[in-house]
């Protein structure tokens, strides 16, 4: 890992807002502010004439705009090659469009703090290695050098632990505590469990949805007053894309106030109709008290996978806005006997988490000699942590009970703690098989159609006369750093291949280079 001279902070890409964090001159996490003076920021941008370009418009700028100009929730999008915007003739992808998003949390932050040069970026712990990549990209697009990219719960783990007085200090002994991260954001969620000490984080398990957040909760508010419109008008205001737009706002400005009332009023304007639907807490909990359950199922999960008693936990940390509805709570309570902690600020969290795990990379590459006060510095070089896979790891064989089918065998589970690495035998299924072609899959179940390919390598020049049944030898690992490596062997002639992957799709170095002078054209406010 490089550093360049320059800031090196944290950064919260969301899906819904954004937020940028540094450790001060004493170790203490700073949530930087953009030009509004606030701490979060969008993670909507609109498009504008002439590359003029907004990042976090006001409601009033949105509700005047152009639909087809505004682009929302773009982290849903990364690392999907089929999504771009066309804009002055360009197409934008969901890179390019985050390292708007990217370039105007730096250009506000170094009006307070100066150049800024390093950072490490967050991502849910379920994104897999093509998003984790593209989100990689985006940093690079906005100028930065991304240092690292790290998992959202651990962030917040770090913040908390920080938080509690206990991050680096080797003082305490033998002091442990598992917690759980329960992350719903506006467009992402998953849910954690980190064992750890002042020393030495250890994520036990882990898993969640990309597409499961505070949007979907937004959604069917829109769905219901939509459908209350067209029962007395005949007319459907989603049809129309700017009254979609507005009526989107104006729900979720009435979820959030849900949080706080137990009955607000929705308006719909539409060709000259209005309607005011009068919507309660109650109302709105059970229209998505299925999405709420899936939380819980992956939460029950999560703990199964983990090995640990809801009764043993120290505590239950939220991470996210979402999490302000009053139902996770309630339900949280239930599951795990006990009220959620609410001792970390929700918004801010993960960014102060990714400025903590900065400022260990940057202590642990200057020897302590940084900015910082030494005491910290020393109390950051002493942390360090393991991670777990979000995302089992196989290889596509022949079924043994049904030779014309063709199976996902995975060799490394989710939630196996990495680094590590597989060895098994297989064979070969035909006479006289003159190669053995290995394909790489990434996914949970047995249906190959169901998983990504995520690369696949040829063990060619097998012995002449090699019968069926002969065995092939295949090596699966995963490094520390999310690299995955494999290898066959044919035993017969000793002949071996091997692929490593390394988080290969995405942008190449030319498309980077592209976008990132394309992004230095553009204004961004």
């Amino acid at each position: 890992m490089k550093l360049l001279d320059g800031q090196t902070v944290g950064i919260d890409l969301g899906t819904t807002f954004s937020t940028m964090s540094q450790l001060d001159a004493d170790g203490n996490p700073v949530s930087l502010k953009n030009s509004d003076g606030k701490t979060i920021t969008p993670s909507v941008i609109l498009l504008g004439d002439q590359g003029h370009i907004l990042v976090g418009p006001s409601f009033e700028r949105i509700s005047v705009s152009d639909p087809a100009h505004i682009v929302e929730a773009v982290k849903r999008q990364m690392g999907n090659k089929n999504y771009f915007k066309v804009y002055e003739g360009k197409k934008l992808t969901p890179e390019f469009l985050s390292a708007l998003i990217v370039k105007k949390l730096k250009q506000d932050a170094e009006q307070q703090i100066g150049p800024i040069a390093n950072a490490v970026v967050t991502v849910p712990y379920y994104f897999n290695d093509v998003r984790r990549k593209a989100t990689q990209d985006a940093g690079q697009i906005a100028g930065l050098n991304i240092i690292d990219i790290i998992n959202e719960p651990t962030a917040a783990t770090l913040a908390y632990a920080w938080m509690k007085g206990e991050l680096g200090r080797t003082d305490l002994g033998d002091i442990e505590r598992t917690i759980l991260v329960y992350d719903l954001g506006g467009g992402t969620f998953d849910v954690t469990v980190v064992r750890y000490t002042p020393t030495h984080f250890r994520v036990l398990a882990t898993d969640g949805d990309v597409y499961l957040g505070g949007l979907d909760w937004s959604a069917r508010i829109v769905d219901h007053v939509s459908e209350q419109f067209k029962q007395k008008f005949g007319m459907d205001p989603r049809e129309d894309p700017e009254t979609a737009l507005q009526m989107s706002q104006e729900c979720e400005a009435a979820k959030l106030a849900l949080s706080s009332k137990a009955q607000v009023p929705v308006n719909v304007y539409y060709k000259g109709k209005t309607l005011t639907v009068a919507l309660t807490r109650g109302d709105f909990e059970r229209m998505t008290a299925d999405l709420l359950q899936r939380t819980r199922d992956t939460t029950e999960l999560v703990m199964q996978q983990a090995n640990v008693d809801p009764g043993t936990l120290d505590e239950m940390i939220l991470v996210g806005g979402s999490t302000h509805m009053p139902s996770v709570e309630s339900m949280l309570q239930e599951v795990c006997k006990r009220a959620p902690s609410r001792e970390l600020n929700a918004e801010v969290a993960v960014a102060q988490g990714a400025a903590i795990h900065a400022a260990i990379l940057e202590a642990k590459v200057t020897g302590g000699d940084s900015r910082m006060a030494k005491a910290v510095m020393n109390r950051l070089q002493s942390v360090s942590s393991e991670d777990v896979n979000s995302h089992s790891l196989g290889i596509k064989i022949t079924d043994p009970s049904e030779r014309t089918r063709k199976i996902n065998h995975i060799m490394i589970p989710r939630n196996t703690t990495i680094p590590f690495s597989r060895t098994e035998r297989f064979t070969t299924n035909s006479d006289n098989q003159q190669s053995v072609h290995v394909y790489l899959l990434e996914g949970e179940v047995k249906d190959v159609d169901a998983c990504s390919q995520i690369g696949d390598f040829r063990v060619v020049g097998l012995p002449p006369n090699l019968p069926a049944g002969s065995p092939v030898e295949v090596t699966y690992s995963y490094d520390a750093n999310g690299r995955i490596h494999a290898t066959a062997r044919d035993l017969t002639g000793n002949k071996e291949a091997s692929a490593e992957i390394v988080r290969a799709s995405g942008l190449d170095s030319a498309g980077l280079n592209s976008f990132e002078t394309l992004a230095s054209e553009y204004k961004v406010e």
